[in-house]
């Protein structure tokens, strides 16, 4: 599969999982780090719409800020040191990931929100947990006073408002509830 090349200024939806899914999160520590590190060596370089860290796989929703070249570079800054102490935690050797982190560009402001969507109900249509109250996910983030990661006023706009934002998930969540009492 060719990977899609980024653009500085475009928007993307990265992903990846972990080898033969494995899991590349053990517990809500590797979580956290994870977050930790995509903040230091990302940061900069990339501004985060959207967010999910499950067991086996992530979402991100980003815009290329910086020369994709850098970006591509920060990325595998980020990644190599949380496989090594992934590794090392966790007495294993070895890749982590499945090759490079898929890449999909978004082509539209309403794919986009369709994507934002997607990602943070993450945890209802893998595990059927509450997205409102999963830690590893941007939805409590982005409704926050403040954000870590997220680029929270952007998103809120892009939605209309706060109100707004809430509302789409909820509807979204009864369309995906009502698909999984009938599977």
């Amino acid at each position: 599969m060719k990977l899609e090349t980024l653009e500085k200024d475009s928007f993307y939806h990265l992903y990846n999982r972990g080898i033969n899914k494995a899991n590349i999160f053990s517990n809500e520590e590797n979580k956290r780090y994870f977050l930790k590190q995509y903040n230091k060596y990302l940061a900069e370089k990339v501004s985060t719409f959207a967010y999910c860290l499950l067991q086996n796989h992530f979402h991100l929703v980003v815009r290329i800020e910086k020369e994709p070249k850098d970006v591509i570079q920060s990325f595998s800054n980020f990644f190599n040191p949380y496989v090594k102490s992934y590794n090392k935690a966790e007495n294993r050797t070895g890749s982590l990931f499945e090759k490079h982190f898929k890449r999909i560009k978004v082509d539209s402001e309403d794919y986009l929100r369709q994507l934002i969507i997607y990602v943070n109900l993450n945890p209802l249509i893998h595990f059927n947990k509450d997205f409102k109250t999963y830690a590893f996910s941007s939805y409590k983030e982005t409704l926050a006073e403040s954000s870590k990661i997220v680029k929270e006023e952007e998103i809120l706009d892009l939605f209309g408002g706060k109100q707004n934002f809430q509302e789409v998930h909820d509807i979204r969540r009864l369309y995906l509830s009502a698909q999984l009492t009938f599977e």
